[in-house]
């Protein structure tokens, strides 16, 4: 045990405890962040997390058992500052190795650098802690009390690094500020561990590494004009109209606003909402709406504007697609809108019963609606917070044989009397994908006066309603908070 006591030697606890709790939060902090980063390319659905946590969880796993192998047959010492500075510099240069990727439109690519910068930092980091270990084993006796101490602070460092980036680092810091900073700060841990050793030759190149590494997570096109909490968000203008402009979120064009003109509706599903409104309810009478999700407040912005004294509540869970919509809009809501930064299934316990008009379902999470405002106990509120005369209407994305949307259906027709779904005929036949319009109802909608709507619109859509839709939703499972695999029904189309 001689040998073990010397390597101990030089490595105090408090040194040992430090890297084993940093490296542990580094490597949530690597997890965290590579949804966000990867969200514009993947989205950021149930598949997508699962990807991630399973590649983190690879790598720690690797990474543990690799660096307690290495450990046994070569000299620990001389390992850390290397593991902590090519760790570093990996880190620094995920977001350019990512987005360069992205824009070389090479899928293949782009799912290569996606595991890469998982994996790599992840293994490195996680053979930190049995190399800590083994420098601190002194004899068998204390076996138990070091692995035992040592292993624990990494679990609270893990902890430690998901709650502050999740509560601090995301909300504030852009993705590239976060990982090049940290990388940074493993650099600089690696030199002070091989200054420390008497070993600090590779740092100068590891330096380089990072510093370039930064001026490329710089340089690399984001396509985010600002990184959310929940979104990478830009705002594009449309070259074709000069007063256009177009939300993107994660890479997906989300809504479309005319700044000069709100009555002017840009895409397809929107259209066939406005139809569905224009018709139920008597032109020009002010009504009482609630939205589920903001977007760019295309819908708000046409009914503030066609029915004067339209009172618009709005549930946005991202207060930086707010802050776009201020912006967009001159620093002001339209009159009579009202948004509140949070989350539409909780907003839906407050709604009044017997009190709206209108409820407009928008709110997406990548391609998917939130599983948890698709349920029958979810629409069961939106149901009952309407007059009876009121109507629900929402927008679903859907491919090939449409699982999703005709779940949707079946759990609508499970709450409301009326239930139709409007879509152009090629979706509905699932032969492409794309937006289709569920509108659900106490009382029937004039779906021959919405259909001419389309044609007045130019709209190339139709409706299906009663037996017909009924037999096309039957073998679909009625989703409920207790059961609702919405990304599951979505995913082999939407990858």
């Amino acid at each position: 045990m001689a040998g073990e006591s010397a390597q101990g030697h030089g490595l105090s606890a408090w040194v040992a405890a430090a890297l084993v709790f940093g490296s542990s939060a580094a490597v949530l902090v690597v997890e965290l962040v590579a949804l966000r980063l990867l969200a514009p390319h993947y989205g950021l659905t149930l598949e997508t997390n699962t990807l991630v946590i399973g590649m983190a969880l690879t790598a720690i796993a690797a990474g543990t058992w690799a660096g307690g192998w290495t450990a046994d047959r070569v000299a620990p010492r001389p390992l850390l500052g290397p593991l902590l500075g090519v760790s570093g510099a990996a880190v620094a240069l995920t977001p350019a190795v990512v987005r360069g990727a992205a824009a070389s439109g090479d899928a293949g690519l782009l799912l290569l650098a996606a595991m890469l910068s998982i994996l790599v930092p992840g293994v490195l980091l996680s053979a930190v802690g049995p190399v800590v270990i083994k420098l601190r084993l002194t004899s068998l006796a204390e076996t138990g009390t070091v692995v035992g101490h040592l292993s624990g602070l990494g679990t609270v460092g893990a902890i430690v690094g998901t709650v502050v980036t999740g509560f601090v680092l995301v909300s504030r810091v852009p993705v590239s500020g976060i990982l090049v900073g940290l990388g940074v700060a493993l650099l600089v841990t690696s030199v002070l561990v091989q200054v420390s050793g008497r070993r600090g030759r590779g740092d100068a190149v590891l330096g380089l590494v990072v510093a370039f590494a930064g001026l490329g997570a710089a340089a690399a096109p984001s396509g985010c004009d600002v990184e959310t909490t929940y979104h990478c968000l830009a705002v594009t203008e449309d070259p074709d109209r000069p007063d256009g402009r177009v939300l993107v979120l994660d890479g997906l064009r989300h809504s479309y606003v005319d700044l000069d003109d709100p009555t002017h509706l840009d895409f397809a599903y929107v259209q066939a909402m406005a139809s569905v409104l224009d018709t139920a309810f008597p032109a020009n009478d002010p009504l009482t709406a609630h939205h589920l999700g903001a977007g760019g407040l295309t819908l708000p912005r046409y009914l503030a504007a066609t029915r004067p004294g339209t009172a618009s509540t709005v549930s946005e869970i991202d207060a930086g697609v707010v802050e776009a919509d201020l912006e967009l809009l001159g620093g002001s809501l339209p009159d009579g809108v009202e948004v509140d930064v949070e989350d539409g299934r909780l907003a839906i316990d407050d709604l009044d019963p017997g009190t709206l008009d209108l409820v407009v379902g928008d709110a997406f999470g990548g391609v998917s609606v939130p599983w948890h405002l698709a349920t029958v106990e979810a629409l069961g509120g939106l149901e009952r917070s309407l007059a009876a005369d009121g109507v629900y209407v929402a927008n679903v994305i859907d491919h090939g044989p449409l699982d999703f949307a005709r779940a949707y259906v079946r759990t609508a027709a499970e709450v409301f009397d009326e239930v139709a779904l409007l879509a152009a005929p090629d979706v509905l036949a699932g032969d492409d994908g794309g937006n289709l319009v569920l509108v659900a109802s106490g009382a029937p909608v004039d779906l021959d006066a919405v259909t001419a709507s389309f044609a007045e619109r130019d709209l190339d859509w139709r409706a299906m309603s009663g037996d017909e839709l009924a037999a096309w939703a039957a073998d679909a499972p009625v989703l409920t908070d207790d059961y609702a695999p919405v990304d599951q029904l979505l995913t082999p189309y939407g990858w």
